[in-house]
């Protein structure tokens, strides 16, 4: 008989349980590692977008409200009214006075055509009386091209710049719900003339008709790049100007004959060079800018920087929490000193309208300012609760009580960004620029 041979048994294969929980402890301090490096760069990316954003939305909106700023009180190729007088040297000068539209036309009658008009005529602003309205020529005041408000979390001087309740489109009341005006945040109305449009007077195509240095009627034949004739109706507010002076008149329109209103017939022949008719309800610029609480529809609230133009308001840029104006004039010593709102609207004693007098105008200083000190406070738009204490610390001009960093709900912050409805776990940041108006008057 044959032997079999024994066979072999190997040992069986695998894990004890104390190296399966050695393996598993290490598995989870690597997924731990990978999860926390994950997280950390993450938020670091997350941090880096918000600083992109708010350098980019900071930007935006100084280069907004520059463009608008400088362009304050501007009119039609004239940096000062009145007629060319000469020297005893033969040099020829400028009698030297405001230089604003004369307006031929009831007070009235121009404010009903105005957008964004807060002082009504007559009314009582702050420290001062406004006169009535005029029914003679008169004009223009100096509000009209400028008119700042200093606002609080409760309150703005020298006026609250809402309009009448039953108006439409008017620049809403403070508030922290969606579509109110930001807590704390300044409003500033500018007007200007927007000199590209209008129509050329040289006698080749439009041109007027004159008699004894009275304009009679106006013919218009629009050259290329020229508004249509039909943009004007009978009654319409028109501006007759050159670079000496310039007038608001109600128009009466005939085919492509404008005339003067029978009421206002003093419509006077331009005596400067380059005269041009002006749709001065569409040409003469009204510009509002505020800010307006927003929603991104997750719940987020911020504040949006608005530009409204002669009535309609647009968004220009998102994340803006504050915004604050200071108002630049010259002093009799020939420095210049930065004011509120409410200390240039109180000014009474100002060059007058007629050469060589003293107007006790209210609101006079508003065509003196010279420059126009801007600051935004721009935040990140949506909530990094990732952010430590350190993190969310800022500084902002209008919070004149702090020195350097602070947190957001600082007790010595004049406005918190809790007050506002914001929220405090954002990156904030101050932007800040100086802005020269090129048409003020001395």
């Amino acid at each position: 008989m044959k032997k079999c041979k024994a066979t072999l048994r190997r040992p069986a294969g695998g894990m004890s349980l104390i190296e399966l929980m050695v393996a598993m402890a290490l598995g989870i301090l690597v997924a731990i590692g990978i999860v926390n490096i994950f997280t950390t760069t993450s938020s670091s990316s997350l941090v880096q977008a918000q600083l992109a954003r708010l350098q980019e939305g900071g930007r935006f909106a100084i280069t907004a409200l520059t463009n608008d700023l400088r362009m304050a009180n501007a009119q039609y190729c004239s940096n000062m009214g009145g007629a060319s007088a000469a020297l005893s040297n033969g040099a020829l000068t400028l009698d030297r006075y405001l230089r604003a539209p004369k307006v031929i036309l009831s007070g009235a009658t121009l404010q009903s055509a105005m957008k964004d008009v807060t002082t009504s005529w007559g009314a009582t602003s702050g420290t001062n009386t406004y006169p009535a309205a005029p029914t003679a020529p008169f004009i223009l005041p100096s509000w009209y091209g400028m008119r700042g408000y200093d606002c609080t979390a409760t309150a703005c001087t020298p006026v609250d710049p809402k309009g009448p309740s039953t108006s439409t489109g008017v620049i809403p009341a403070q508030g922290t719900a969606t579509g109110n005006r930001v807590l704390g945040s300044d409003i500033l109305t500018i007007r200007y003339l927007n000199g590209t449009r209008g129509w050329t007077l040289d006698g080749t195509g439009s041109k007027m008709t004159t008699a004894s240095q009275v304009v009679t009627s106006i013919s218009l034949s629009p050259k290329t790049g020229e508004p249509p004739v039909g943009d004007i109706k009978s009654g319409d507010l028109m501006m007759l100007a050159d670079c000496n002076a310039s007038q608001v008149f109600s128009a009466k329109v005939s085919g492509t004959t404008v005339t003067a209103d029978s009421n206002y017939t003093t419509l006077s022949q331009p005596t400067g060079v380059s005269p041009r008719l002006f749709d001065f309800n569409r040409d003469y610029q009204t510009v509002t800018y505020y800010l307006q609480v927003v929603d991104d529809n997750n719940g987020n609230k911020t504040g949006a920087l608005m530009r409204r133009l002669n009535g309609v308001s647009s968004e220009v840029v998102r994340g803006v929490e504050r915004l604050d104006f200071l108002y630049g004039v010259m002093d009799a010593t020939g420095n210049t000193s930065f004011r509120s709102a409410a200390d240039i609207d109180s000014a009474t004693s100002c060059a007058s309208s007629s050469p060589g007098t003293l107007g006790t105008d209210p609101g006079c200083l508003w065509r003196s300012v010279q420059s126009i000190e801007v600051h935004l406070l721009m935040d990140g738009q949506k909530p990094l609760y990732a952010l430590n204490s350190g993190d969310m610390q800022y500084q902002y001009y209008g919070d004149t009580a702090i020195t350097g960093l602070s947190s957001p709900d600082d007790s010595k912050r004049v406005v918190k960004p809790s007050q506002q409805g914001f929220d405090n776990h954002m990156l904030r940041r101050e932007f800040t620029t100086l802005v020269s108006v090129r048409n003020y008057n001395p």
